[in-house]
């Protein structure tokens, strides 16, 4: 019979499950999600079915391992960040080692050989590297560089998330960048920047066939439109064909009207791919959020690894509309349309819809020009 977790108390003592009650972060946390101390304690599910951790958990699991066992001499964000490469969270996490014929399992899928000299290691990165080489001949072998990378910018999520409670905080991580920018002049095509899948999609919307054919536009080197500055936009079609794309791939059965989408885009980041200075992207989801509601809240069709990945202007669209749907049921109950723009602009914690707002002014009159092209293709939702 294979191992299905449910509930902590499925795989934790009862000594452990008290310590996590005691840590302040996870109290607040499963509290408000509806837990009791004294009863048992979900564990969360990822689309998939499978548990996981939340990194809040994560990071107190680590903290109170390293300080009951350790001393506090193992740093808790090396253990939390080794458990996002590894397992994705899951404490069901299973691999096979083909070369080795060797099984491994858990949240750190740790082989019992590795345990016997890790503590003995001596650098951050020596530790990192070897661990997933299996020895300490592999540390300085070529072929663990991109794990030690990778372990960095995991790392520093972790760490930032210390001091960011999702993405109503203000004060947000600086994000790191991509070190495989287009060079100058490449990140002027579509064919770049999107995803071939993507890209399929957009030929076969009608409305943007005929644009893209009566600008004389190929197939694998599609131009983006570009102001004086050669800043980067979408035209109103294909802005309106993402919208319509995203919310029909992914958001379905979630009430997203596209026109909503395409009138924040409009009122955001004036069309402009790359955003403009004051945020990120064609939705001007900055990356803490996006990187929130792709750990945390589960959105993952589309990564996050940079900032660079919200200038695609599909992922940007996707954790716009991820956003929305968020805010749609901020703190439980359905919101007003106006409360969820003004949400989306200026923060949940900002809102005061007593007071007149002239950027929803704006937005209800772009939001009207939208509709009336988006109803003549037959959608009919509600936020």
């Amino acid at each position: 019979m294979s191992v299905s977790f449910k509930y902590w108390d499925d795989c934790a003592d009862p000594e452990d499950l008290e310590a996590m009650w005691n840590h302040p972060d996870v109290r607040t946390e499963w509290e408000d999600a509806g837990e009791t101390k004294g009863l048992r304690v979900h564990l969360l599910r990822d689309p998939d079915g499978q548990p996981y951790l939340t990194q809040t958990e994560m990071r107190a699991v680590a903290e109170i391992v390293t300080r009951r066992q350790f001393d506090s001499q193992v740093d808790p964000e090396m253990i939390c960040a080794i458990a996002e490469l590894e397992s994705d969270r899951q404490p069901l996490a299973a691999r096979y080692d083909k070369k080795n014929n060797l099984i491994t399992i858990g949240l750190i899928q740790l082989d019992p050989k590795v345990a016997e000299w890790i503590v003995r290691v001596r650098t951050e990165e020596f530790v990192v590297r070897a661990y997933r080489g299996g020895s300490a001949r592999k540390a300085n072998h070529k072929s663990t560089l991109p794990l030690w990378k990778g372990y960095l910018l995991v790392k520093e999520r972790f760490q930032s998330r210390k001091h960011f409670d999702g993405p109503l905080h203000i004060e947000v991580p600086t994000s790191p960048t991509s070190p495989a920018s287009p060079s100058k002049g490449d990140d002027l095509y579509w064919d770049i920047r999107v995803s071939s899948e993507d890209m399929e999609l957009m030929w076969n919307h009608l409305d943007v066939f005929k644009e893209w054919t009566k600008s004389k536009e190929i197939r694998g080197n599609v131009r983006f439109s570009c102001d004086r500055e050669k800043r980067p936009y979408l035209s109103r079609v294909e802005l309106r064909a993402i919208a319509e794309i995203i919310v029909s791939k992914y958001f379905s059965t979630r009430g997203i009207n596209p026109a909503v989408l395409c009138a924040l885009a409009d009122i955001v980041s004036n069309r402009f791919i790359d955003g403009n200075e004051s945020s990120t992207g064609l939705m001007g989801i900055d990356y803490s959020t996006a990187f929130w509601l792709y750990t945390e809240m589960r959105y993952r069709a589309y990564r996050v690894d940079y900032v660079g990945d919200l200038t695609n202007p599909f992922a940007s669209m996707y954790f716009g509309a991820a956003y929305l749907a968020w805010l749609s049921e901020y703190e439980g109950r359905g919101r007003s349309l106006q409360f969820i723009f003004e949400a989306y602009v200026y923060g949940p914690k900002s809102v005061h819809l007593e007071e007149t707002c002239p950027k929803w002014l704006k937005f209800e009159q772009i939001l009207t020009r939208y509709e009336r092209t988006i109803s003549r293709q037959g959608s009919c939702n509600i936020i």
